[in-house]
């Protein structure tokens, strides 16, 4: 029998003997569920694919449109912006100015709290390269609309009176394909002291930051793990968390019927993951010693064509990640 089962068998059967136990897995969801659906996820990546951002290209007028979009959701779920903001500007180099998107879900109003978990991903892409539109649907539309729903899941959460024992920062990043300039900016305001609560005043420093978790690229089903199965997950960066916080995602994948295969490996190689976990806008915050993990579903024969398309992704196995995140985080916050 698999000991990944057992442990979370073990521990929910454990945990049934006491009721602040169950209540701490057995919880009326449907709520948050009911914010995710697939047309809706399709039609976020739209937008963020169409020709209106033209490929979000740090800089442009359609990298504006696709931060105003997150802006909007943001602000429509109650965000807290920092510094009265939701924009920072960012130096992506050679003169281009970005901006990276910021807003805070707090864990409790009447009773603040001075921890934080960072869910991030990056919207920009490539823009417009020798007179084509490369639209970045997959890459990573589908990482920042996973994030845009779980702002729209934990803020609905928050609503119903959810009580959390963090804060959390939600951040879109520029610049990703500008060398991770935005993650960079992101990480030079927190060294600066520049980032603060906007509902307490409180400096937002490193010691304060409990776990960044980073989406990008999680919305195709093309590249499977070895068996095969379309309805699959990579999970990198699970040597920087504790064993129960690693076991956790496995026991709520069990617990909430999403039974996604994972894989904390980029599919078996110790080479390409470690090359892999480098590549993206977490990299930043493991370098300085912040767990950080990695989601995705990896890298396909689309990735930086002009063929990412929303059409190529796969709705239904994008939903069951983003709430299988979603769970995963609520226990980590609790």
């Amino acid at each position: 029998m698999n000991k990944k089962f057992v442990f979370a068998l073990l521990s929910l059967l454990s945990f049934a003997g006491t009721a602040s136990a169950q209540k701490y897995w057995i919880t009326n969801d449907t709520a948050a569920h009911n914010l995710v659906w697939e047309d809706k996820l399709y039609r976020r990546i739209e937008f963020l694919s169409d020709s209106l951002c033209a490929g979000r290209a740090t800089g442009t007028r359609g990298c504006s449109e696709a931060a105003f979009f997150i802006i909007n959701t943001f602000r429509d779920n109650g965000l807290l912006p920092f510094s009265d903001s939701y924009v920072r500007h960012i130096y992506a180099g050679g003169g281009i100015v970005g901006h990276n998107i910021i807003g805070m879900i707090p864990g409790s109003v009447r009773i603040p709290c001075d921890s934080y978990v960072i869910v991030g991903a990056h919207y920009d892409h490539l823009g417009i390269l020798g007179g084509k539109m490369y639209p970045g649907a997959d890459s990573n539309a589908s990482g920042t609309v996973a994030m845009m729903s779980l702002s729209d899941m934990f803020s609905a959460m928050r609503r119903s009176g959810r009580v959390y024992g963090h804060n959390i920062i939600f951040v879109a990043f520029d610049a990703k394909e500008m060398n991770m300039a935005g993650s960079t900016a992101f990480w030079k305001m927190i060294e600066d002291g520049d980032l603060k609560n906007p509902l307490t005043g409180e400096t937002v420093t490193k010691d304060k930051i409990s776990l960044m978790v980073n989406i990008d690229q999680a919305g195709s089903s093309l590249a499977p793990l070895k068996s095969g199965r379309r309805d699959y997950m990579i999970m990198l960066g699970g040597h920087t968390l504790d064993k129960e916080d690693l076991e956790l995602l496995y026991m709520c994948n069990r617990f909430y019927g999403t039974h996604i295969e994972l894989s904390e490996t980029y599919y078996g190689s110790e080479d390409f993951t470690r090359v892999f976990y480098g590549i993206s806008d977490h990299k930043v915050f493991a370098d300085n010693g912040i767990p950080a993990v990695f989601f995705t579903s990896g890298i396909t024969l689309n990735t930086f064509k002009t063929r990412d398309l929303p059409e190529t992704l796969d709705m239904e196995v994008l939903r069951k990640r983003i709430i299988l995140i979603y769970h995963w985080l609520e226990k980590i916050l609790r």
